[in-house]
């Protein structure tokens, strides 16, 4: 089901865009038409993104990261 929408000229939409975008805001889809003719589509955006905290995507690394597995100590003639 398609929603209901209004069409404004350019002229107008640059005329009331601060008016259209409280309308925008409010769930209302504007059509923007030059010459009668749709040319763009004013819709609000559905989610904002989250904010990001530093550190929260974290790495925890094995405290053994860095050691061989015994199989590879002995491939490379270590003890």
């Amino acid at each position: 089901m398609e929603r209901e929408y209004q069409s404004v000229s350019v002229h107008e939409a640059k005329t009331h865009l601060s008016a259209l975008l409280v309308r925008v805001e409010a769930g209302e889809r504007i059509v923007i038409a030059r010459s009668g003719k749709p040319i763009a589509t004013l819709v609000a955006i559905s989610t904002r993104p989250e904010k990001r905290v530093m550190g929260s995507d974290a790495i925890k690394i094995a405290e053994d990261f860095d050691e061989l597995p015994k199989s590879m100590r002995r491939a490379f003639g270590m003890k």
